[in-house]
């Protein structure tokens, strides 16, 4: 009992060192008020803290349950750099903007982990077109509650792919139809993109769902 005791904790451990991801900050702003900002409000600690929460919480959403499931991704490097825009991915590295950080007038950590669980979705997720990639990103963030008040409320936006926190509302709402329906669509995409998966898995066409979705909020297009 004892040896298979021993070899059972083994098999765990060996698991687990599997599944274990590595993570790297560089700060290359720190000649600017924005990386200085980033270091004394935001630090590296909370920074690799949060990347691997972002991981587990991405895992869990996308029903990831084993490695076989997900992307071999050994690494994740974050970069924050003095450039414009917020944020970006780019493969495993994440590069987030110290002018963005600088000019932000709220709880700059708050926002900054809402940033970081969008873009590590960008690690984790399977390719698609931009507008349903950013929104199955702020999708994830919606659910993690690291959506800011400045967001297009439940029902805005022009079309269903509008891509970020419009078609990230949209994805709840199917979501709310089927539960499990985010993280089977992301599964599918593995083997490439259709609009007929929204058929496939949720029994309307997407152009249906978005005129139901609409009709919920009272916003007819």
């Amino acid at each position: 009992m004892t040896m298979y005791v021993v070899c059972f904790l083994l098999f765990l451990a060996a698991m687990q060192g599997t599944e274990a991801v590595e993570y790297s900050f560089t700060n290359n702003a720190l000649s600017t008020p924005g990386g200085v900002r980033f270091r004394d409000e935001i630090g590296e600690e909370y920074t690799k803290q949060t990347l691997d929460s972002a991981t587990q919480f991405i895992w869990g959403i996308f029903q990831q349950n084993s490695p076989a499931d997900r992307k071999s991704v050994e690494k994740v490097s974050l970069f924050v750099d003095d450039m414009d825009g917020v944020a970006y991915t780019s493969n495993d590295e994440i590069h987030v903007s110290a002018r963005y950080v600088n000019g932000y007038s709220g709880d700059v950590r708050i926002e900054i982990t809402g940033v970081l669980y969008h873009e590590m979705v960008h690690v984790w997720q399977w390719s698609g077109p931009t507008g349903v990639i950013e929104g199955i990103a702020d999708y994830v963030r919606l659910k993690a509650n690291y959506a800011p008040s400045h967001w297009k409320k439940p029902g805005e936006g022009q079309k269903w792919d509008q891509g970020y926190d419009v078609t990230a509302h949209f994805l709840d709402y199917c979501d709310s139809l089927k539960s499990g329906f985010v993280a089977q669509l992301n599964q599918q995409m593995r083997s490439g993109y259709s609009d007929e998966l929204f058929v496939q898995l949720l029994g309307k066409t997407v152009d249906q769902l978005w005129q139901e979705y609409k009709a919920k909020y009272g916003n007819i297009p």
